[in-house]
């Protein structure tokens, strides 16, 4: 059986051409597909148990319903754009949802799974950032939050993420965090290692382990799947 790993759509409004070709993807899956794996930032942003659910994403929403009720197991790990979902996901969509990373046994394989946010240990700056969103006191004010603020919370975080992204490929070696990363998971016993956050597709081989970064949903079209053993990193247009 066949597993898809997704991350970083970005998904913000029906008529964007990431947000169509998604809905064309998903709803194409093989029939073969026996597990759904979103590791974050599927939407540019989703915080909590919206009621009703955020219009422009209906749509996205019904889809992965559709996903759902061909027997699909969906799995979501939280990014940095979206989180405190399990209310949501896990009554609606029937959804397993992962607050951080974890490593699970797929197909006989070790697997290690995150968004990959928490990957540069040395960003203090966004681990704070990261802390304080994804605290319980956070969390226990989301359903007081009025729409407005909400919207204004999601136009925040996508200004500081865009604005911010150019000076960090400059500052940091996104390759070699990512290789040093998976190198430790391999050392941990995992065989794979899969992650998303820096739009960065990539493939590594070591030791007869692989690693793979999802890239994104944006220019890439790329994600990943697992069939027979193998796990191979494919674009979607």
């Amino acid at each position: 059986m066949r597993k898809i790993f997704i991350a970083d759509a970005h998904l913000r409004a029906p008529e964007d051409e990431n947000y169509r070709t998604m809905l064309r993807f998903l709803d194409t899956l093989p029939a073969d597909t026996d597990a759904l794996y979103l590791l974050g930032d599927i939407f540019e942003f989703w915080i909590g148990n919206p009621q009703p659910v955020y219009g422009h994403y209906q749509d996205i929403i019904d889809c992965l319903k559709r996903v759902r009720a061909r027997g699909v197991r969906i799995v979501y790990f939280e990014g940095n754009h979206d989180f405190h979902l399990g209310d949501f996901f896990s009554e609606q969509l029937q959804a397993e949802v992962h607050a951080g990373g974890a490593e699970l046994t797929i197909d006989g394989l070790r697997v290690c799974l995150c968004h990959g946010d928490q990957i540069n240990r040395a960003d203090y700056r966004y681990r704070l950032f990261r802390f304080v969103l994804h605290s319980p006191l956070v969390r226990a004010l989301v359903p007081v939050f009025s729409r407005r603020l909400a919207d204004r919370t999601a136009a925040t975080l996508s200004r500081r993420s865009s604005g911010r992204h150019a000076a960090r490929k400059v500052r940091w070696d996104y390759r070699a965090i990512l290789e040093n990363f998976a190198r430790g998971r391999f050392a941990a016993g995992c065989d794979v290692v899969i992650t998303g956050h820096f739009h960065l597709p990539m493939v590594k081989d070591e030791g007869g382990r692989r690693f793979v970064a999802l890239g994104d949903w944006i220019t890439h079209y790329s994600y990943a799947q697992l069939l027979d053993g193998n796990v191979t990193l494919e674009r979607f247009r």
